[in-house]
C-alpha cells in the first residue's frame, strides 16, 4: 500500500482514536439551551487531555448554519429548543489530521433528516475501495440521501486529509459529479454527507460572519502586539484553523483587538465564512475520516 510509512499511520490511527472518545464523550453532553462556547471548549479540552491537539476550532452548526461556526470570545449565544446541532471536531497528532462530525437532534420532526446523514456515510464507507471514482461515491451518497427523501447540499464535499492539512487536494463529492479523480490505497479521507429537506435550496452560501481564521502569508506589521500574535500563530497553528479565543492572553486584553484587526487587514490571516444553507433550511451532517485500502477501508474514527 503506497502513501504513509508505518509511523505516520500510528499517528493517524492515534489521532482518530482520540477523535473517536471525544466525539462519544461530546454526543452525551450537548444538550438544549447549553452556551455553545461551552461545547467548543469542552471538546477541545478533551482532545488535549487525551494527548492530541484541535486540528481546528469544534464548530458548532445549528439548524440552517452548515458550518464554520464556532464560538467567538465571550460568546453569549446559546443551542436553541428543537434544534438541529452539527458538532465538527478535528484532531492532529504531529500534524497528523483526522476529522468526525455528529448531528444532536432535539426536533423529532428532523430523526429522519439525522438518520439519512449517517446512512449516507456508512454507504459510502461500505462501498468505498482503491481506484474508486470519487463521482462515483458521490452518486451512493446522493441516491442514498434521496432513497429516504431527503436532498444532498451539492457544494460542500468531503476532502483527502493529511499534515497538518484538513483539505490536502481530493474532494469526496456528495452528489454524482463529473470527475476523473480515484482515491488511491493509503490515502486518507474524510468523508461527511450533509442533508437537508427536499424542499430546499441544497446549498450552502457564505455570510459575512467569520468566526475561524488561518494564516495566509507572514509578513511584517508595525503593531508590536500584531507581531506578537503572528509568532504565536505561525508557532501554534501553522496552516491549521485556529479561534480568535485560542489567543486569549498572548497579549495584553487591551491591545488584542488592534493588534488582531491588524492581521486581518493586512490580509496575513483571513476568515472563513459561516455557511447557510441558500433556503434557510435546517442541514443534519455525519462524518468519519478513512484510511483506503485495496478492497475497502479502514474507519479511523
Amino acid at each position: 500500500m503506497n502513501g504513509y510509512d508505518q509511523e505516520a499511520l500510528a499517528k493517524f490511527r492515534l489521532s482518530g482514536k482520540i477523535l473517536r472518545e471525544t466525539r462519544e464523550e461530546m454526543r452525551n453532553l450537548v444538550r438544549e439551551n447549553m452556551p455553545i462556547i461551552q461545547v467548543c471548549e469542552k471538546a477541545e479540552a478533551l482532545i488535549r487531555e487525551k494527548g492530541g491537539k484541535p486540528a481546528f476550532p469544534c464548530n458548532v452548526s445549528i439548524n440552517e448554519v452548515t458550518a464554520h461556526y464556532t464560538s467567538p470570545p465571550n460568546d453569549e449565544r446559546r443551542i436553541p429548543e428543537k434544534a438541529l446541532v452539527k458538532v465538527d471536531i478535528g484532531v492532529h497528532v504531529d500534524g497528523y489530521v483526522t476529522d468526525t462530525a455528529f448531528t444532536a437532534c432535539f426536533n423529532s420532526e428532523h430523526k429522519k433528516m439525522q438518520s439519512a446523514a449517517e446512512h449516507a456515510l456508512k454507504a459510502a464507507i461500505d462501498n468505498i475501495h482503491a481506484g474508486m471514482a470519487t463521482s462515483k461515491i458521490g452518486g451512493i451518497i446522493e441516491k442514498s440521501i434521496k432513497n429516504r427523501g431527503f436532498k444532498p447540499i451539492s457544494n460542500l464535499t468531503g476532502h483527502s486529509v493529511g499534515r497538518y492539512l484538513i483539505h490536502a487536494g481530493t474532494s469526496i463529492p456528495n452528489v454524482t459529479q463529473i470527475s476523473l479523480a480515484k482515491v488511491k490505497a493509503g490515502e486518507v479521507y474524510a468523508i461527511e454527507p450533509f442533508v437537508t429537506l427536499p424542499e430546499a435550496g441544497g446549498r450552502v452560501e457564505g455570510t459575512s460572519e467569520k468566526t475561524i481564521f488561518r494564516l495566509v502569508k507572514a509578513k511584517s506589521v508595525k503593531n508590536p502586539y500584531a507581531k506578537q500574535v503572528l509568532k504565536y500563530v505561525q508557532a501554534n497553528f501553522r496552516t491549521l484553523p485556529f479561534a480568535e479565543r485560542w489567543l486569549k492572553g498572548v497579549v495584553p486584553s487591551e491591545g488584542h483587538h488592534e493588534a488582531f484587526k491588524e492581521l486581518l487587514k493586512t490580509k496575513i490571516i483571513a476568515g472563513y465564512p459561516v455557511f447557510v444553507e441558500i433556503s434557510r433550511k435546517p442541514v443534519s451532517q455525519a462524518e468519519h475520516t478513512v484510511l483506503i485500502t485495496e478492497n475497502g477501508c479502514e474507519i479511523l474514527t
